[in-house]
């Protein structure tokens, strides 16, 4: 009784301190962005993502906030950028409700840890790769959710991933190591989360297989 006691005042108390709706201020920060850096080019032609951008020599140089501030570079600058921000928010705030806010929060963090991590060693980093890993988290969790292919197109989520995975295999191997460093802490993110599972997967298709040959 008293263990339960504890564990329950030790999740009511990691609740408190999750950042609830996590992702609408991920969302919300990289749009801003957008819209900041858009109004500060028009306006007096500075360029707003050559200071935002992961770089480990000026980080080392002083200018630290690069170590948080790429989490909210805009990935594209064409209206395809509002479909993008929307399905990150769609995804993560599933995930947020599926999971519940203190997961949530530790596979983002995590991720973003990790992604920072690489960048430190490789020297720079994007967050795309980050944000993707959202992408493949809800893929995991609703195989068959269908989205709509440029709005006429029904596919569901899960051919969907297979087809970003074999990109991802593409860009480890013709990008430099500052993106592969980024594959790589998506990739680990994932297995931390879902290593378990994946490995009961294999278990039970190998018990399906042989199962099928025993009863030839």
């Amino acid at each position: 009784m008293a263990k339960n006691n504890q564990s329950f005042k030790l999740q009511r108390t990691l609740n408190k301190l999750a950042i609830h709706n996590l992702m609408l201020y991920i969302v919300g920060g990289i749009a801003a962005v957008f819209l900041i850096g858009m109004a500060l080019y028009m306006t007096k032609g500075i360029d707003i993502i050559e200071y935002i951008t992961f770089n480990r020599s000026m980080i080392l140089d002083g200018q630290v906030w690069r170590v948080l501030t790429f989490l909210f570079k805009p990935e594209d600058s064409s209206v395809f950028m509002v479909l993008t921000l929307y399905l990150y928010w769609l995804m993560g705030s599933t995930l947020e409700q599926e999971w519940g806010a203190v997961k949530f929060n530790l596979f983002y963090f995590c991720g973003a840890a990790l992604t920072i991590a690489s960048g430190f060693i490789t020297g720079g980093a994007v967050n795309h790769f980050l944000n993707m890993s959202l992408f493949f988290a809800f893929a995991i969790l609703n195989p068959e959710f269908q989205l709509m292919l440029f709005f006429v197109l029904p596919v569901k989520i899960k051919w969907l991933a297979i087809a970003d995975a074999v990109y991802f295999a593409y860009m480890f191997v013709v990008s430099g190591w500052d993106i592969r460093g980024c594959i790589i802490a998506c990739a680990l993110t994932l297995l931390i989360f879902f290593g378990g599972d994946i490995i009961e997967s294999i278990k039970r298709a190998k018990r399906r297989a042989e199962w099928k040959r025993n009863f030839r």
